[in-house]
């Protein structure tokens, strides 16, 4: 079976719709049944989170968006059903201590562990309260993005339910996951925004962000302070919004939907996400120009990249490497300021394998339990790291590999050389790319063996697991006969030195680390 099998995917990616669907319909019952009492003190509107989950399209329930409300909704039930605990609890101590591991273990994207247990350890008292604070959070979190998912349907709602008037609190300011700007809306799936007036931006300033939405069956307003006015108005089947229209950034077009661009998301000197700005159009085409790159030299890769990637977020951000959510899929953060275009290219289909892997991991069980230890030599980050993360890395730069070396054949080939010149690149990049390739298929040799290990001598890999392996073994394996004619010219060339480096630190890390052997000098 190869490794970029598109027509598996899409299958898996229609499974996860309908398993999404009905894990939002199936967290709703709770809240209605289970802990009614919870979601009514927090004014969770549970009933309009049904009304959207029935006028959601099929396709959405796989949209960044969509996932990542739902998912953040998995949590906050999570923590509700904690509430209810932490107040029957006999031994406070023993409950705080099982959550703090469980935080450590579920919870490694997020902010959650940092919220109920800021000092970095198993801390007891005020535990009831920020748990309290942390659902009032997510209440407020979750029904502001609601409101944005499907334009017009608040109004439609309180219509259709003769609720005069709603009232939501809301914060307007920079948000850092979904990379939205201060003083703009991001409605819809396609990337539209409205964006507010520099006086409406200014009393946003003062209020910190903070502000009020009205929805009533024909209007939404907004509210900052004593001042109230009009967002969007229904007009039968028609919105018309007070606030600037802008369109969404495309970068290209794919025959599965346009891939935008989001605004840039600026980090500080500490490498932390400080603000987030417009995107440049020149970085934009940087971004078009490495999708064409991919889709010319690798068109297996970019029917797989096509269907995962759906919106980039180019980063700003010195020596901050590239990310994506598992519980955000298709949405990838770019660094396109402190990279080149080959480093561009490599990050793109770098963030696409990890949606690619945490796609299968929703159909998969790939090994058994979280495995937190962190027991294996990581090649890439020259650290331990627990089970999931060496699988992420192997699966992730085995595809990395098969980029470099596709890009490395292309360039050889008939007219290659014109095709090369033509992106942009340089022969230094083209060098580079073999370069990398061989570092890559090193470094996935290594982790393999780890990987083999977990799996006949730990027994940690499930069948899945195992069949997943082997398939990346035979992908590198190819990978390494296809690029071994460049082997010695690499070696010969400036970076012939690195990849020596590499290999000899590799020998040293599995003398050191373990627990496998090297199989052969």
């Amino acid at each position: 079976m190869p490794l970029l099998d598109v027509p598996l995917l899409a299958r898996l990616q229609e499974e996860f719709r309908l398993s999404m669907k009905r894990l939002l319909s199936d967290l709703c019952l709770d809240l209605e049944t289970q802990y009614a009492d919870v979601a009514k003190s927090l004014t969770l509107p549970v009933a309009y989170f049904r009304f959207l989950g029935q006028a959601l399209e099929r396709d959405a329930f796989s949209h960044w968006k969509v996932v990542g409300w739902i998912e953040t909704l998995n949590d906050l039930v999570y923590f509700i059903d904690l509430l209810k605990q932490v107040r029957e609890e006999r031994s406070s101590r023993d409950f705080a201590a099982q959550l703090f591991a469980e935080c450590e273990e579920k919870f490694f994207e997020n902010s959650y562990l940092d919220d109920l247990f800021p000092r970095g350890v198993s801390q007891v008292s005020g535990l009831k309260r920020r748990l309290n604070e942390l659902c009032a959070r997510l209440t407020q979190e979750l029904t502001q993005e609601s409101l944005c998912l499907v334009p017009g349907l608040p109004m439609l709602w309180c219509a259709s339910r003769k609720i005069p008037s709603w009232t939501i609190e809301v914060h307007l300011g920079h948000n850092v996951e979904r990379a939205e700007m201060f003083g703009r809306m991001a409605v819809g799936m396609e990337g539209d925004i409205y964006e507010t007036s520099p006086s409406v931006k200014r009393a946003l300033k003062q209020a910190s962000g903070q502000a009020t939405i009205l929805v009533s069956p024909q209007e939404l307003s907004l509210k900052i302070g004593r001042t109230m006015m009009p967002l969007c108005m229904r007009r039968g089947n028609r919105l018309e919004w007070n606030w600037t229209h802008r369109s969404p950034v495309a970068a290209t077009e794919t025959q599965f939907g346009a891939v935008t661009v989001g605004p840039t998301l600026v980090y500080g000197k500490d490498r932390q996400p400080r603000t987030v700005a417009a995107t440049s159009a020149d970085q934009v085409k940087r971004i078009k120009q490495a999708w064409t790159v991919v889709q010319e030299a690798w068109p297996e890769g970019h029917e797989v990249l096509a269907l995962l990637t759906a919106r980039i977020i180019p980063l700003k951000a010195k020596g901050v490497v590239s990310f994506s959510y598992r519980h955000r899929p298709g949405l990838s953060f770019i660094n396109c300021f402190d990279r080149d275009d080959l480093d561009l290219i490599d990050d793109v289909i770098h963030e696409n394998s990890h949606h690619h892997l945490n796609l299968l991991l929703r159909k998969q069980i790939l090994y058994h339990g979280d495995r937190n230890q962190q027991i294996f030599y990581s090649p890439w980050r020259r650290s331990l790291r627990p089970l999931r993360g060496i699988l992420h890395a192997t699966f992730t730069f085995t595809l990395g590999a098969m980029l470099f070396e596709r890009l490395s054949t292309w360039a050889s080939g008939l007219g290659g050389s014109a095709r090369w010149k033509r992106t942009g690149l340089t022969q230094r990049d083209l060098q580079r790319a073999r370069f990398r390739c061989l570092e890559e298929v090193e470094s996935v040799h290594y982790s393999i063996q780890d990987l083999e290990y977990a799996s006949w001598h730990l027994k940690w890999l499930t069948g899945s697991g195992q069949r997943l392996v082997k398939q990346l073994e035979e992908s590198i394996e190819q990978v390494e006969q296809n690029i071994a004619p460049h082997r010695k010219a690499v070696l010969a060339s400036k970076f012939g030195p690195a990849l020596r480096r590499h290999i000899k630190e590799l020998h040293q890390a599995r003398q050191t680390y373990g627990p496998a052997r090297l199989s052969k000098a």
